[in-house]
This record gives C-alpha cells, sequence and structure tokens, in this order.
C-alpha cells in the first residue's frame, strides 16, 4: 500500500466540468469498486501471495480471515522480503497491519480525497458490518467516470450549467447544488446576500434571507441527489425555491421539529445534520412550505416579505466564511 499514485481528480469544482463534479459528488464507492477481490490468508508465504498477484496483474492483495480483513500485502511488502530473504516468510509477519479503509455507501468524493492525501495506489472497502466487500484502485475510478461521462454528457450539459444571470437585471437567480459537496456548500447562499446588499435591502431582511437560502442549500447538500434552488426576488418580496430527485421526507412534519435528522454519522461527523435547518427556516420566514413524496423528491418554497407587518423571529445567522464566500 506505499507506492504513490496520482489521484484521478482534483475536487476543486471551479477548475473541472461541472458534469464530472455533479458524477464524482453523487457516485458511492460501491458503483466503483472492484467487487471481484483477491485475496490471501495469514499464514500463506509471500512467494505464494507473489505469484497470485503476477498471475491477476495487480500490485496488492488483501489478507482477510473469514470476511475480516486483517492486513494488505503490497508490492512494497514483497519487494523488501525478496530484499530480507524472508519471502518464504507467512503474510501475518510482513504484512501492512495500519491500514486506510472506506466504506461502501460513502461518496466517490472521500475516495478521491484519500488518494490524493495517502498517495496509496489503492484502498480496501468495507459494508456496514464492517466486512471486506471489494477495493477501489485509481483505475477504477477513472473507468467509471470516462464511462458514466460519455454516457450522459449531452444531457448534463443542459442540466447541469448553473446559470446566474447577470447582476445589471439580477431580480432572479438560479443555481445548481451538488450533493455532498461540502467544500462548495454555501455559495449559492453567499451570492444571494452579496445581490441583497447591493440592493441596499434592510439588514434584518438580509439576515433572514441570508439563513433561510443556507439552510435551504445545506439540505439539499446533505439529503438529497442534488438539485436546483431559485431566487427571486420583486418589490414586495423574496422567495427562494428548492427542488431536488432525492429519497424523499417520509414524515414532513417530523422534519420540521428540532433536532430531528435523517443524516447518518460520517455526515454528522462533518459537523452537519443537527436536524435545526428546516426549523431555522420556518422560522426566519413569513411563509414556507415543503411537500415530499418518497422516490419521487421534495419541493420547498420560502417567502420573506421585504416590508414585513412584523418582525419574524431570528435565527443565528451563519457567517461568510461558512457560505463560501
Amino acid at each position: 500500500m506505499s507506492e504513490e499514485a496520482r489521484p484521478p481528480v482534483s475536487l476543486d469544482s471551479q477548475n473541472i466540468p461541472s458534469a464530472l463534479t455533479d458524477l464524482i459528488f453523487n457516485l458511492k464507492i460501491k458503483d466503483v469498486m472492484t467487487r471481484s477481490v483477491v485475496t490471501a490468508n495469514k499464514s500463506e508465504a509471500l512467494r505464494t501471495i507473489q505469484r497470485r498477484m503476477k498471475e491477476a496483474n495487480i500490485t496488492g492483495v488483501p489478507v482477510v480471515e473469514n470476511t475480516r480483513i486483517l492486513g494488505v500485502v503490497s508490492m512494497h511488502d514483497i519487494l523488501t522480503a525478496f530484499d530480507e530473504g524472508t519471502i518464504d516468510e507467512p503474510a501475518e509477519t510482513h504484512m501492512t497491519r495500519s491500514l486506510k479503509v472506506l466504506e461502501d455507501d460513502m461518496p466517490l468524493s472521500f475516495a478521491i480525497n484519500y488518494f490524493n492525501k495517502f498517495r496509496y495506489g489503492r484502498f480496501p472497502v468495507l459494508n456496514k458490518e464492517r466486512e471486506l466487500c471489494g477495493i477501489i484502485t485509481i483505475r477504477d475510478i477513472n473507468t467509471t467516470l470516462l464511462r458514466e461521462v460519455n454516457r450522459i454528457v449531452e444531457n448534463l450539459e443542459e442540466e447541469l450549467n448553473r446559470t446566474v444571470q447577470d447582476d445589471r437585471d439580477a431580480d432572479s437567480l438560479q443555481f445548481y447544488v451538488v450533493a455532498h459537496d461540502f467544500e462548495n456548500a454555501g455559495r449559492a447562499s453567499s451570492e444571494i446576500k452579496k445581490l441583497l446588499r447591493q440592493h441596499g435591502l434592510d439588514p434584518k431582511i438580509i439576515r433572514r434571507t441570508a439563513v433561510a437560502s443556507y439552510e435551504l442549500e445545506m439540505n439539499l447538500v446533505v439529503h438529497s441527489t442534488g438539485g436546483r434552488m431559485d431566487f427571486r426576488m420583486d418589490r414586495e418580496q423574496i422567495s427562494i425555491r428548492t427542488r431536488d430527485d432525492g429519497p424523499g421526507i417520509p414524515d414532513v412534519e417530523q422534519a420540521l421539529e428540532e433536532g430531528f435528522t435523517t443524516a447518518n454519522d460520517w455526515i454528522r461527523s462533518l459537523g452537519f445534520g443537527a436536524g435545526m435547518g428546516l426549523p431555522n427556516v420556518r422560522r426566519v420566514c413569513d411563509d414556507f412550505r415543503i411537500t415530499s413524496e418518497m422516490g419521487r423528491g421534495t419541493e420547498t418554497s420560502a417567502m420573506i416579505r421585504r416590508t414585513p407587518a412584523e418582525e419574524a423571529p431570528a435565527a443565528a445567522e451563519p457567517n461568510d466564511a461558512a457560505q463560501g464566500g
């Protein structure tokens, strides 16, 4: 696992096509990984494993016991064993035990970050039961991305282009929000906040709109498969609408309860999914509605009057850094 490898792509979505960015953040590791894994057991001699690696044309083999991974024998381990005269010793005495692993349900972006950070040639993939279920390499990622881009490029050209109208007639803005793109999360709400400042709106209205737009954007990032956010402002009101084709919300009223969340552990470990997003939107808006259908997606509609009859309670405003601007 020690050989260096170039990552398949940088995750700076400002410098790569939007179609490729969308694929990276929507594909999961289980969609890309190799499921048929060549393995070894801990008692096998390194020489035997080296022959197996040569036959399979691979440079690393997980060492497993039943379905549990114990370590990995890499080409570096094999070469070291030849140099030290230990090539006939069992794998458990020379395998790499300090492992970096991925989970099959993680977004592909996690794997790309791992390749960039650790410079390994492959990573074992585990399922929820912590069993070895696959292995992912840079070749797997590049092959999948090329295949998917070729398959859907014509549709993505129109669908995934973010169309922000020129500020000279910018009474409406449209954004495409990419699922799990935490690096760029908040940029749409930052653009909205900047536009409102340019129009010289009341700071209280700007603050409420910033909260609503940020929370709705993050809801798309965390809970959907990506979607659109549309902003519109006229002389009387500000409206923000979102639409996604995600899994849907089983119980809308429950989703509006403070502290309720369906975010998984790795989302919460990143500091997101606290269960306050939708309640915050409802708190700062003059009107907020959600419609959702299981398997068909969710739509939200938020409205803030530019001259409200009475001031709505304010939620904490996300800072500029959190909004990517």
